[in-house]
């Protein structure tokens, strides 16, 4: 039986992991976090990814699961009301729309809820070393005992380490996109009820909506700027970064800088998309934002997740497991999909994309197999 090992517990991982068990393959998750990961934003399913996700059995509970919004303000940095709607939301797109919005970790924990009794999970470690041959990939990890697999995935997000041991230092393959964002969450002390309120003050912006039947907020803190040298890791620099950026503004903002410095769910990135020439080297391939991030301005990178887990899963099967016919066919169904959702970030800087691109890009692949 072939043996594959996936770097990443957070969409891309378990969602591949779910397929391959579904075709014969034995699988493991190696996760640095020490269980899987709460907190993060609200993230959509859309299009061909809700194929996927009917194809799963999931798609009935996550529209139990879905958030609910009644519409949004928009404020300047004083808030005061520059426009509202009940038709459009900045993080959820057209609200008549049968896509689906749920918040990631409610995502993250149905995937692992289905793959653990068919999945072999290892969390609190990550991947050092990888030495691959002909007869497979060697392993070796920060805590555990090395291991060999006959396949290495990377599932592992904008900074992977399996695509930085495999293909070079992120710098050759990260393009920055101009924006960079922090998000967490903190009670409600707004009172808002199924309505998101956005504000906009120069280079400094951010969004602020219920979730949890209105008990909780979801907090988006972003700045544009060029690069900035950090530590991805060190959220205490993040959160001095951010405090630092929006010190001056009133408002709101400083009872929001407040519960930004309590929030256990605290998480900070730059805004960038992955382009490499090819997703696979050897026995290793890419998945998901490792290998293709659109970055959260397209509101795609879930999407392309679960889209590119169920068709890498599928090549895999097709091949039998030769690694290097699949890892090409995957390459060639997914490069014209990922293309179209990687321009929704930069079609239209400063704003979202139209609503015809986005109706484009989320159905512009198919799950069936090509005919050879």
């Amino acid at each position: 039986m072939t043996t594959i090992l996936i770097s990443g517990a957070s969409v891309a991982g378990p969602a591949l992991a779910y397929w391959l068990h579904r075709h014969g393959f034995h699988t493991t998750i190696v996760e640095r976090a020490p269980a899987p990961r709460r907190g993060g934003q609200a993230i959509d399913i859309r299009g061909t990814a809700l194929d996927v996700t009917d194809r799963m059995g999931l798609t009935g509970e996550l529209r139990r699961m879905k958030t609910h919004t009644r519409g949004m303000t928009m404020v300047d940095g004083e808030g005061n009301e520059l426009m509202r709607s009940t038709e459009h939301a900045i993080s959820s797109g057209r609200l008549d729309s049968d896509d689906i919005e749920v918040l990631r970790e409610d995502l993250t924990t149905l995937l692992h809820e289905r793959t653990a009794g068919d999945v072999e999970y290892v969390f609190g470690d990550s991947i050092t070393t990888l030495d691959q041959d002909d007869r497979g990939v060697r392993v070796t990890f920060e805590r555990g005992a090395p291991r060999t697999f006959d396949l290495v995935v990377g599932a592992d997000g904008l900074h992977s380490a399996v695509r930085r041991l495999a293909f070079g230092p992120e710098e050759a393959f990260v393009r920055h996109l101009g924006t960079y964002l922090g998000v967490y969450s903190m009670e409600n002390f707004l009172g808002l009820e199924d309505w998101q309120l956005w504000f906009n003050d120069g280079d400094l912006g951010g969004g602020i909506y219920p979730v949890r039947r209105n008990t909780e907020l979801r907090v988006n803190l972003g700045f544009r700027a060029g690069p900035i040298a950090y530590d991805y890791r060190d959220t205490d620099a993040q959160r001095a970064l951010l405090t630092e950026r929006f010190a001056a503004m009133g408002w709101e903002v400083p009872r929001l800088l407040d519960g930004m410095g309590k929030a256990p769910d605290f998480y900070f990135d730059a805004m960038a998309q992955v382009q490499l020439d090819s997703w696979s080297r050897g026995r290793v391939t890419l998945l998901g934002d490792a290998g293709y991030c659109a970055s959260p301005l397209s509101g795609q990178g879930t999407s392309l997740a679960l889209v590119g887990a169920y068709v890498l899963a599928a090549e895999l099967s097709a091949a039998g497991g030769e690694h290097e016919t699949a890892f090409s066919r995957y390459e060639q169904r997914m490069r014209p999909f990922v293309a179209a959702n990687q321009a929704l970030a930069t079609e239209n800087p400063g704003g979202p994309a139209p609503e015809e691109s986005v109706e484009r890009a989320k159905r512009a692949i198919s799950l069936d197999r090509p005919r050879e």
